[in-house]
């Protein structure tokens, strides 16, 4: 048998550890998956970003973005909120059934933030009080004028203390406030349109009543709603 001289072997060894050469093609297709999945991941990323920050906490849904409900059974719905004042929480059950287009109104508009730092501008020991942006000493000036007729009051649940519920005449299609009765009204139902009632968090509500405020029921000292927060159960 023929021996191999060094030198052939030498060369065998060069030509089996030569690299292989890659074809342009090659080379194009691998940049294209690359900057493909580059762009996938960033895609990915903003729709996550986005959906964080729109996805309520809590469980609860983007209400603004479906509307009237309409497509939502209303028992998916939070049949509770949170209002967190300068003086504690209140929380209050939503009646989803009773007064649906009032809660619905209130849930939107809690979703975009429109009770975050809403003041109470009107509280009246023994009867009730008010949170809102407008300017409606008229309504209830004209309650406190009425009187409260303590001894003809209807058995109705719309006349207890710690109801929730807003004012009947809206001057602003985008305006909404807020009562808390701390005693019963008998002239309650023409007034308001009750859409909930205090289940936790009375004695906040009666701290706020307490409040010093001028003669025209105005708190001395700004006393108001730091943001609400929706629940399904509590």
């Amino acid at each position: 048998m023929a021996r191999i001289k060094p030198q052939a072997l030498l060369l065998q060894s060069k030509k089996k550890k030569a690299p292989a050469r890659v074809s342009i093609t090659t080379i194009i297709t691998c940049n294209l998956i690359f900057i493909l999945v580059v762009f996938s991941l960033v895609a990915a990323y903003k729709h996550w970003f986005h959906w964080s920050r729109t996805e309520p906490l809590n469980g609860r849904r983007n209400f603004e973005e479906i509307g009237a409900f309409g497509e939502v059974q209303r028992f998916d719905l939070p049949s509770y909120a949170v209002l967190n004042t300068s003086k504690g929480l209140v929380t209050v059950e939503l009646y989803k059934d009773a007064s649906p287009e009032t809660v619905d109104k209130f849930l939107v508009l809690c979703e975009k933030g429109y009770f975050r730092g809403m003041l109470f501008h009107r509280v009246i020991k023994n009867y009730v009080i008010q949170g809102g942006h407008g300017n409606q000493v008229g309504t209830i000036e004209d309650w406190t004028l009425r009187g409260k007729l303590r001894g003809q009051l209807d058995t109705s649940p719309k006349h207890e203390a710690f109801m929730l519920g807003t004012s009947k005449v809206t001057r602003d299609d985008k305006g909404f406030e807020l009562y808390i009765t701390t005693a019963p009204i008998p002239d309650l139902t023409g007034k308001l349109i009750v859409f909930g009632r205090v289940v936790k968090g009375e004695d906040i509500v009666q701290e706020i009543e307490e409040v010093d405020t001028d003669e025209h029921y105005q708190p001395k000292s700004p006393i108001g709603i730091i943001d609400i927060i929706l629940k399904r159960e509590i």
